[in-house]
C-alpha cells in the first residue's frame, strides 16, 4: 500500500473511531518551538510546574521518544457539551472536566487506531500519547493542520472551535503530510480582554503562574495568593472564560461520545453540597473524573477561596 493510500486509511479509521480530526506531520526537531519553550521556562511562566523543565530534548524532538520516528499523527476529540451545572451558584467546573477522565477515554481510542494501523502496515514502531509524556501536542496539531494556536494559546479550528482534546501517535511509518492552516484570530483580542487575572500577558502566550486553571488544578500550595482575591469569577476547577468569549467557538457542536458525557453527580452538586463536601463524597463524585488531579485538599482549598472572595452576582451565571 502506498503512503497516500495508507494515510487516507488511517484518517478514515480515526473518524470512524470517533475522532473529529486527524492530521499528520513529519517527525522532526521543533527548532522554533524550542526557542519559545526555553524563553517561557526561563521567565518562570510555568509557575510550580517543574515537570515542564524535564526532558527538554525529548519534548522538542519526537525522534527521541520513538526510535526511527518519521511521522506524528495528531488527533482531535471534541468534548463540547450543552449540559450545564444545575445550580448556577455552584462553583464552576471547566467543561472538559464534567465527564470521565479524558486520559482514559481518548487513550483507548488512540490505542485502537494504532492497532488498526499495525493491522494494515505490519509490525511498526509506534507509541500513543495523550497528555502523558513530554510531547508538544499543540505544536504538532499546528503542523498537522488540525488548527492554529490562538491568542489564548489554545488550538483553534475554524470548523470546530477549541473545545477538543489532543492525542498523538508517533511512528516510524512514512506517511503523506498535511500543511498548517491560516491563523484567523486577526485583530480580535476578546480572550485577552476577558481574562480576569491578566494571564494572557501577550497574544499567543499565557503566563501559567497567573492562570485560574493553574491555581485550581496544578497549584499545590495550602492557600491561593491574596493578589488573586475576587478574580476567579467562581471557577473552582479550571476555567473556560477565554474559550467562552472566542468568536471561533460559535462553530462548536456537541460531541457524540457517550464516554465523555457529563457525570450527573457533578452536574447536580449545589453550592451548599460543595460547601459541605467531605472526603467520602469527594471520592464518589470524582472516581473517574479529572477533578481527582486537584485532590480533596485542593478542591476544599479552592472552595474556601471562592467563599471568602465571592464574585459579583452577574458573574455567577
Amino acid at each position: 500500500m502506498n503512503k497516500i493510500r495508507l494515510t487516507q486509511c488511517i484518517k478514515d479509521e480515526a473518524l470512524r473511531l470517533g475522532f473529529d480530526a486527524c492530521g499528520i506531520a513529519k517527525a522532526e526537531k521543533l527548532d522554533k518551538e524550542a526557542l519559545w519553550l526555553e524563553q517561557w521556562l526561563n521567565q518562570n511562566q510555568h509557575g510550580a510546574m517543574k515537570y515542564m523543565e524535564n526532558y527538554f530534548d525529548k519534548r522538542i524532538d519526537p525522534r527521541l521518544l520513538v526510535e526511527g520516528a518519521r511521522s506524528v499523527i495528531s488527533l482531535a476529540c471534541n468534548y463540547y457539551t450543552d449540559a450545564k451545572q444545575a445550580d448556577p451558584k455552584a462553583p464552576k467546573i471547566a467543561m472538559y472536566a464534567l465527564g470521565k477522565d479524558y486520559h482514559e477515554v481518548v487513550k483507548e481510542k488512540t490505542e485502537k487506531l494504532l492497532s488498526y494501523i499495525r493491522s494494515i502496515a505490519g509490525n511498526i514502531n509506534a507509541r500513543c500519547f495523550v497528555d502523558s509524556a513530554p510531547v508538544m501536542e499543540k505544536a504538532w496539531a499546528v503542523r498537522s493542520g488540525i488548527g492554529w494556536i490562538g491568542k489564548n494559546s489554545n488550538i483553534l479550528s475554524k470548523r470546530r472551535g477549541s473545545y477538543f482534546f489532543l492525542a498523538e501517535i508517533i511512528t516510524d511509518l512514512e506517511l503523506h503530510y498535511d500543511s498548517p492552516v491560516k491563523d484567523y484570530c486577526g485583530r480580535c483580542t476578546r480572550c485577552i480582554d476577558a481574562c480576569p487575572t491578566g494571564a494572557i500577558e501577550k497574544p499567543y502566550s499565557v503566563n501559567a503562574s497567573r492562570c485560574i486553571s493553574y491555581f485550581t488544578i496544578e497549584w499545590r500550595g495550602d492557600t491561593i495568593p491574596d493578589e488573586l482575591k475576587g478574580k476567579f469569577e467562581n471557577w473552582m476547577f479550571g476555567c473556560d472564560i477565554c474559550q467562552q468569549v472566542c468568536p471561533i467557538n460559535a462553530q462548536a457542536k456537541p460531541h457524540n461520545e457517550p464516554e465523555l458525557s457529563p457525570l450527573p453527580a457533578l452536574l447536580q452538586m449545589t453550592a451548599d453540597d460543595w460547601k459541605q463536601l467531605n472526603e467520602e463524597t469527594y471520592r464518589l463524585i470524582t472516581r473517574r473524573s479529572p477533578l481527582k488531579r486537584a485532590k480533596f485538599k485542593g478542591i476544599k482549598r479552592n472552595i474556601t477561596f471562592l467563599q471568602q472572595h465571592k464574585p459579583s452576582p452577574e458573574n455567577l451565571s
